[in-house]
């Protein structure tokens, strides 16, 4: 696996003419928020912008997104055609996700319930 690397740190884990595959850091955030953060779908299209010589601006569709405070895999659309695709293979849970915590211990049970309450930080814009 090739990652290539842009002044953002960006990692592309996987590229075609369709989509693209990039990892997402802790703290990152997938589409602007009202932080001013920039978010790593700008940073995606710059990279398009500047690997291809792209005049203009750059078509990217935000096809899913991850939590500020998670980390793991984003796909991105580079085509109007593959968002389509993609956004309904979402709808018809035709994709699969994969969840994994890290965690401190052992928990006592094999399997269990783990129930707790969100709080929502409105200048952080997080949970």
């Amino acid at each position: 696996m090739k990652i290539l690397s842009t002044k953002d740190n960006l990692q592309v884990i996987y590229e075609d003419n369709h989509i693209i595959v990039v990892n997402k850091r802790v703290g990152d955030i997938v589409q602007g928020d009202q932080t001013g953060d920039k978010p790593l779908s700008e940073i995606v299209k710059e990279f398009i912008k500047i690997k291809y010589n792209k005049p203009g601006a750059v078509y990217l569709g935000v096809v899913h997104r991850l939590d500020r405070p998670t980390s793991g895999l984003v796909l991105f659309a580079k085509t109007s055609k593959a968002l389509t695709r993609l956004n309904e293979a979402f709808k018809n849970r035709e994709t699969q996700k994969t969840y994994w915590a890290v965690i401190k211990g052992s928990p006592p049970k094999i399997t269990d319930t783990l129930v707790h309450y969100l709080v929502r930080n409105p200048k952080n814009n997080t949970s």
